[in-house]
């Protein structure tokens, strides 16, 4: 007997029976189609789903009403036919003519690699923050693809309408409704974004560094997280295992505090409602004085991942600073060369043997925690970098700045001078920033 059953939306639930489709495109994607489908495969087990079967398929000229071919079409319909399947997912983005005409021609669910990602985000999504952004994407991808009138926007329900069925935010066929819903998550996402936008300002008035943790989905990011912090992140083997940023304090050598900050994990061909919607969250990189590039060394494609992350950085406006002396944008970015508890003995030394030859890399493990302490005392060397010695003149009286520059810089010497103290210290350029804030 099935293990999943219809709702009246024509949704699956959690344990659908489904199957990956792969459309393979030249010079699409460095990755192999044997990568691509598994991690297809891992973002349908995210949710619950199970994958009964995976198949790729060369395309020489995609089709604009199925975007297969008509015998590819039919290859799909009698797998799934044969593996009990309800769901097809196609891990490419498609059309709604291609959506609707592939439900058609295969009796059978079709989402998309949007579709399915979102749907993921619509269940993961823990904050308010977070259901907000997820709720305004869902309906920007969905704007489009009205097929019938929905009339309710009050029930609730799991997900985000490809698998749950309907509930409070799925969307109604009347596209006034939808934009005049979409206005109002956008004013609510800058009442976030103002709101987050004074707490950093706040850090950043404190004399505390911001440490951001970002990386490809899966790379180990709030394991490194949870290692540093000794905070109990949610880290588990599964894709988007994380969503909601979290900050906590860690110490570093030489340091009195830092925060770090972990964020969502990327993926190759993230949505572009999601980069849009999760922009607030992403600030939090933006703003952050060094950014820690998680990445799972072990994995085949590592370095397609690492480029898929930079790509998404660029898309928020954060790149590596550039050269000493030149102008550049956001923090600087050094590499966290994670799972290397997992290459076997030559790998290992041939990646440590590269990471010693560069200054911005961290071969580690932060299940084993092996390395964790080395990649403190490099976070603690690059945060001290460009330490300057300064001279300023402070207020006898103003006490509380006198003990900010003692506990934050390296001070010197100083003399007074009537009701002036004249401090030599050692600071940054963020640092006096922050001190000429308070």
């Amino acid at each position: 007997m099935s293990v999943f059953n219809r709702d009246e939306d024509d949704g699956l639930s959690r344990g659908a029976r489904a199957l990956v489709a792969l459309p393979e495109r030249s010079g699409d994607n460095p990755r192999s189609a044997e990568a691509r489908l598994d991690e297809a495969a891992g973002l349908a087990a995210a949710i619950g789903v199970d994958v009964v079967d995976k198949l790729a398929f060369r395309l020489r000229d995609p089709k604009p009403a199925t975007l297969f071919g008509s015998g590819q079409v039919d290859q799909i319909a009698l797998a799934a036919r044969q593996g009990e399947a309800e769901l097809i997912i196609v891990d490419a983005a498609l059309t709604p003519i291609q959506q609707r005409n592939l439900e058609k021609a295969t009796e059978a669910k079709v989402i998309d690699r949007t579709g399915l990602i979102l749907e993921i985000f619509g269940e993961r999504a823990a904050t308010a923050e977070g259901r907000l952004q997820v709720e305004l994407a869902h309906l920007d991808y969905q704007a489009g693809r009205l097929v019938r009138s929905w009339t309710h926007l009050e029930r609730q329900r799991g997900g985000f309408g490809f698998l749950g069925g309907p509930g409070e935010t799925q969307i109604e066929a009347d596209r006034r409704l939808i934009r005049d819903r979409m206005a109002k998550l956008r004013r609510e996402l800058e009442q976030v974004r103002r709101t987050r936008g004074l707490h950093r300002a706040r850090r950043q008035r404190a004399p505390w560094p911001v440490i951001a943790l970002v990386g490809y989905t899966n790379a180990g990011k709030s394991t490194l997280f949870n290692r540093m912090t000794g905070a109990k992140v949610m880290a588990e083997d599964l894709l988007f295992a994380t969503l909601d940023p979290t900050m906590r304090q860690i110490s570093l050598p030489g340091l009195d505090k830092a925060i770090l900050s972990d964020t969502v994990g990327f993926v190759s061909d993230l949505p572009t409602q999601l980069v849009a919607a999760f922009r607030a969250t992403l600030e939090e990189v933006t703003g952050a004085d060094i950014i820690l590039h998680v990445r799972d060394i072990s994995h085949p494609d590592s370095d397609a991942q690492a480029g898929d992350v930079l790509a998404v950085l660029g898309e928020i406006g954060v790149g590596p600073r550039a050269p000493e002396g030149e102008a550049g944008e956001g923090a600087p970015i050094l590499e966290v060369w994670n799972k290397i508890d997992m290459l076997d003995p030559e790998a290992r030394a041939a990646t440590e043997a590269e990471a010693a030859r560069r200054d911005d890399v961290a071969p580690l493990s932060a299940l084993t925690g092996e390395g964790v302490e080395e990649l403190r005392r490099l976070v603690s060397d690059r945060l001290s970098t460009g330490n300057r010695v300064r001279t300023l003149s402070v207020p006898i009286a103003d006490g509380a700045a006198l003990a900010w520059l003692h506990a934050n810089g390296e001070v010197i010497g100083q003399e007074v001078e009537g009701d002036t103290m004249i401090v030599e210290v050692r600071l940054s350029d963020k640092d006096l920033a922050r001190f000429e804030a308070r």
